[in-house]
């Protein structure tokens, strides 16, 4: 398989293996990757999902992965560059940027989850790319283009339904702006500042925690920490990170900062909850 060249916009690789080729591995394009056939594991990250036919899987620059292969497994590989995108959105064609979709943590922490009809609306569009790849014009190819664009914005569809599913978990009704601007900077303490958040969707920083209570039914300092501790316990439950790493992927100083915070919200430890869930499986 070659790899992707700086002055190459897009690339494609369809290959299948028993083993995979490399290493765990980070890079500095983005990549498309849809399974058509095989299982096994993919890590992504901290993250290990099993995965089948139909699954699809989105890396950006500076994610690590890797595939434990078990069963042969027929891959496509969709790679391109921030040339390729800006080339396309410099000229209109769409008006939310496709990076902020392949960058979302979302797709970091879960397998996108398609319905049967979604899956079948995917592989069309890897098929038609596949198909017309050989086109000696497709990195300024517009078709290839929007196939693409089909699968990111199916994919942001997706997204959105994990946020509104999430929200409904902790009782919080849902607005997809305010919500989704939280759930995609939650690991970035400072852009969830009220002055910060407030700023961006233009409401007085005297007024926000007034607003999103009533909007909300909660504190808007409730909701985050319900929210934080939600995803940090789904890092526990995998057994496959540090402490160490959880605090640094969260913005806490350390571990203490990280079993502090924890503690104070659940009343027991990261450790404990870890035993407990480890436990109960």
């Amino acid at each position: 398989m070659k790899q992707l060249r700086q002055f190459d916009m897009l690339k494609l690789d369809v290959f299948e293996e028993d083993s995979f080729h490399l290493p765990k591995h980070s890079h500095t394009y983005y990549e498309i990757i849809y399974i058509y056939a095989g299982s096994g594991f993919h890590e992504l990250n901290s993250c290990r999902f099993a995965y089948e036919a139909g699954d699809i899987f989105f890396i950006s620059p500076g994610d690590h992965h890797y595939f434990d292969i078990k069963e042969k497994t027929r891959f496509a590989f969709i790679k391109f560059t921030d040339n390729y995108f800006h080339k396309h959105t410099s000229e209109g064609v769409v008006l939310h940027s496709p990076q902020t979709v392949m960058q979302h943590q979302n797709l970091k922490e879960v397998k996108p989850k398609f319905s049967e009809k979604e899956k079948i609306l995917l592989k069309n569009a890897i098929d038609n790319i596949v198909s017309y790849y050989e086109e000696p014009l497709v990195g300024t190819s517009p078709f290839v283009f929007y196939q693409i664009l089909s699968i990111l914005g199916l994919t942001r569809e997706i997204i959105g339904k994990e946020n509104e599913r999430s929200a409904m978990q902790l009782d919080v009704p849902m607005d997809e702006q305010i919500i989704a601007y939280i759930h995609q900077h939650i690991y970035a303490p400072s852009a969830i500042e009220i002055k910060t958040i407030s700023d961006h969707f233009n409401i007085s920083s005297a007024y926000f925690s007034a607003f999103f209570k009533k909007k909300y039914g909660t504190s808007y300092r409730t909701y985050i920490n319900k929210y934080r501790v939600s995803l940090i316990q789904n890092r526990l439950r995998l057994n496959q990170v540090t402490l160490k790493q959880i605090a640094s992927e969260f913005g806490f100083t350390d571990e203490s900062h990280l079993s502090h915070f924890f503690k104070n919200q659940t009343k027991v430890t990261p450790r404990m909850f870890r035993h407990d869930a480890s436990v109960s499986e």
